[in-house]
This record gives C-alpha cells, sequence and structure tokens, in this order.
C-alpha cells in the first residue's frame, strides 16, 4: 500500500499548525484581557464576578482542545486548586483533539516504524478506536494472532504543550491576582513535569510493566503487555484488553455486592502499588480502566505515573494513625515530613479538617458508603470551608507529591460514589496496609524499579 502524495502532507501539516499559532493567539489574547478586568476590578475596589470570568477563562481555553484541557480537567478536581467557580467551569471540559486521518496515521507510522511498518501487522484498523489529549488509539492484530492497541502520539506534540503550559502559567497568574489561599506553584511545576513525561511512551512502556510487576498478584486486575518492538517515544503498542465502560455497569443495574466487588477492585488497583511500592496512577479517568465480564478491572493507561519516596508513603501512614489516636505531635511530624512549613496551632487544625475527610472512611470500623450523604456536595462544602480558613491564615504551598495523590484519592471517590458502594474500608485498609514496614517498601520498590529500568526520584 503506498503513502499518499508528500506535498498534500505538508500542506495539511501546515495548515495544521497555522491553525495552531492562531488559537494560541486567540487564547493568549483572552487571557490577557481577562486579567485586566480582573486587576482594574481589585484597583478600583469593584466587586468581581468570578462566574462570569470562569465562564470566559473557560471560553478562552475551550480554543485549545488538547494537553491543556487535560490539566484543565485534572485542575478541577483537586481540592482548592482553584476557586470554585473556575472548577465548576472547568469541570466541563473535554479533550476532544481532532483524529488524524489515514493519510497521517500512514506517515506518523512509517516514521515510527519504518517504510515497511504495515509488514509488521496482519490487520491494522484505519479509523481510530480511541481518542485522547496526546494521541490516538488504532486497534491492530500482529502476525502471531495476538490482538493490540497501537496508541500514536499526536504530530508536534511537543511544542504543543510547551505551548499550553505556558497558556497553565498564564491562568495561574489570573488566580493569584485575588486570591493567595493556596500558593499553586507547586501544583504547576508537578502539573508540568507529569504531563512532558507522557510524552514519551517509551517510558510509558515501562511503566505499564511496572503495573504489571506490582500488581502480578491481583486476580481482578488487569494490565495490558507492552510490544516492546514496535513502541518508540511517540508509538505505544500494547496488548488489547476487552471490557466495557463503568457508567455501561451501572446503568445495568447490578447488584449491591456487584457495585461492592467493582469498588474493592478498584481499591486494590490504585492503593496495591501505592502502598507496597510507593508508586499511585494519578489519572483515575473514566477512560483511563474498564470492566469485564466478571467485574475484574483493566487499567489502560499509565503515562501520569508518580513514584514516591517511601518517606512520603510512611508519612500518610503516619498522619492516619495521628488521627487515629489524637496524635497531635504525630501529625504535625507528618507534615513537616511533606514539606509543609511556619505550621501554626489554627493551620494544623484546618489542615487536619481536610486530612479527617480525606481518611474518614478508613477510620470507621463498619460498613459504610464512601461518602454517607453520597453526594460531592458535602466534599465541596468541607473543601469550601478548608479553603476561606486558608485564607484566612495567609494561605499554604502544598508540596508537589500531593497534587497526584489527591488526584487519586478524590477521583476514586467520584467513582465509589457513581457506584454507590458500601463497604467496611477500615478493613479494606487494615487488610492492605497490615503491619506497614518502610524498609519492606524501599526494598519492593527498588527491586520492581530495577527490573523494568526506571529510577526512583531523589
Amino acid at each position: 500500500m503506498s503513502d499518499d502524495n508528500d506535498d498534500d502532507f505538508r500542506q495539511s501539516e501546515d495548515n495544521r499548525f497555522g491553525g495552531r499559532v492562531r488559537r494560541y493567539a486567540r487564547v493568549g489574547a483572552s487571557a490577557g484581557k481577562l486579567a485586566t478586568r480582573l486587576a482594574v476590578g481589585k484597583v478600583f475596589g469593584t466587586e468581581i464576578d468570578h462566574g462570569r470570568y470562569a465562564a470566559d477563562l473557560t471560553a478562552a481555553l475551550g480554543g485549545l482542545k488538547g494537553p491543556l484541557m487535560k490539566v484543565a480537567q485534572i485542575l478541577s478536581t483537586i481540592p482548592d486548586a482553584l476557586p470554585r467557580d473556575y472548577a465548576d467551569a472547568l469541570a466541563g471540559l473535554q479533550a476532544d483533539a481532532p483524529p488524524m486521518g489515514w493519510l497521517f496515521v500512514k506517515r506518523r507510522m512509517r516514521t515510527e516504524l519504518g517504510a515497511g511498518w504495515q509488514d509488521k501487522f496482519a490487520d491494522f484498523g484505519k479509523d481510530a478506536a480511541a481518542a485522547a489529549s496526546l494521541g490516538q488509539v488504532h486497534k491492530a492484530t500482529l502476525p502471531d494472532g495476538r490482538a493490540v492497541a497501537c496508541k500514536l502520539q499526536y504530530p508536534d506534540m511537543s511544542a504543543t504543550v510547551e505551548a499550553d503550559l505556558k497558556q497553565l502559567r498564564a491562568a495561574f497568574a489570573i488566580y493569584r491576582r485575588y486570591d493567595s489561599a493556596i500558593d499553586a506553584e507547586n501544583i504547576q511545576l508537578e502539573l508540568a513535569a507529569r504531563l512532558r513525561e507522557e510524552l514519551d511512551y517509551e517510558r510509558e512502556a515501562k511503566q505499564m510493566a511496572l503495573y504489571g510487576h506490582m500488581l502480578r498478584g491481583e486476580p481482578h486486575v488487569h494490565v495490558p503487555e507492552p510490544v516492546h518492538d514496535l513502541t518508540t517515544r511517540r508509538l505505544l503498542t500494547m496488548t488489547w484488553l476487552q471490557g466495557g465502560k463503568l457508567q455501561a455497569f451501572v446503568d445495568s443495574n447490578p447488584s449491591e455486592e456487584e457495585r461492592n466487588q467493582v469498588a474493592l477492585n478498584m481499591f486494590r488497583a490504585w492503593y496495591v502499588p501505592f502502598y507496597k511500592y510507593g508508586v499511585i496512577h494519578g489519572d483515575p479517568h473514566l477512560g483511563n480502566y474498564s470492566l469485564r465480564d466478571d467485574l475484574s478491572v483493566n487499567l489502560l493507561d499509565f503515562g501520569c505515573i508518580r513514584v514516591f519516596q517511601p518517606s512520603f508513603v510512611g508519612a500518610v501512614i503516619s498522619l492516619y494513625q495521628a488521627l487515629r489516636d489524637g496524635d497531635r505531635a504525630k501529625a504535625v511530624a507528618a507534615y513537616e515530613s511533606w514539606g509543609f512549613t511556619n505550621l501554626s496551632n489554627e493551620m494544623i487544625d484546618v489542615l487536619n479538617i481536610w486530612a479527617g475527610f480525606v481518611y474518614g472512611p478508613l477510620l470507621d470500623d463498619r460498613e459504610r458508603k464512601m461518602e454517607e450523604s453520597n453526594s460531592v456536595a458535602y466534599g465541596a462544602e468541607v473543601a469550601g470551608k478548608v479553603h476561606a480558613e486558608l485564607r484566612r491564615l495567609g494561605g499554604v504551598k502544598p508540596p508537589r507529591e500531593f497534587v497526584l495523590v489527591d488526584r487519586a484519592a478524590v477521583g476514586l471517590g467520584s467513582v465509589f460514589l457513581r457506584l454507590d458502594a458500601k463497604v467496611n474500608w477500615y478493613r479494606i485498609f487494615h487488610d492492605l496496609v497490615g503491619d506497614f514496614n518502610e524498609a519492606e517498601l524501599t526494598r519492593n520498590q527498588e527491586a520492581s524499579l530495577q527490573q523494568v529500568g526506571l529510577v526512583r526520584p531523589e
């Protein structure tokens, strides 16, 4: 099968690049106008309609529909990363970059695997089976009969990500003009680092192999296997896992027992790696997993992975014990080990409000829902109270590591709410953590990272 005319391809790519330049110009101008309006409002003491400004900013960012949309979606679920009006507005954004046509796909595959790339497959689907913010997935079949998923990165994504991150910094600058409750510098740095890592599909293949190793003893969690000889920095080939969407399962009117089983499988999929190896999957987006007929879970995306220092995980356990035992000194030690500074008694009280909310279900030895009201409204109420108190006390700068931990906790919490699961979270947690041993976690982590060719961050 021959490639189409190179001139047509270059013209299509030039058009795509020109469109990208224009969209950045439009977004930059919109953000600049919005910042000016906020500044004028502050100088002259006029009341600021943040709901209106949030809508304006969402309209401006909506023109990007690329990596920044993924960041915006993550930010919308992290408590206090953004003011509530802005978080609510950004939550509706979807990462819907237009799919590459067959012309682009053929050219991109030839770039990644060489001129004879099609000979490496028995069959390759021309249409994308799924789309994401950084690339799209095609279903294919290998000569040995294995069904695989080929995730192919969109053209020029590295430059696109860097441009979008500049817009992200501009957005944070707008928020800082009127609200100092949360110093978002570390949030911005962490999201930027993780998003840049997601561009490297060879790294993601290693992270996928890491998860396969960490979850090898979990019969109800499945991880695809990377096909390394068909993987490059911009193409990730992995075995295809068949499964359905969570919402379809919920709509099928499952029994309470079935809903609880899915919740347990999801809990172990995320937290066995964290408490046993110090690794977390930082993006429990509904598109990043699927359910099998036996209610086991398929994990599908491994771009947003965080490896923690064992001491960080140890402090997570210590704070849990401090809240359980009412040990204030132990709570302070946990916060300080994470990098919180200048902790007044009032600040500790405020931090404990949020910690009590997150840990609450794990402290209650009985069958219960993740949130007794079964509503996200209560979480928003708690976050609002914490935000107001932090602002009154002069603000706080959360450590970078908290971004994905909070993202996972809140994201999974929303899944458990959707499932209406009712289990003994206390027992599940204690069965997993047991007699936590930081030295053992360190050995597990070092051995598993070495096995797949990854290194632990300093």
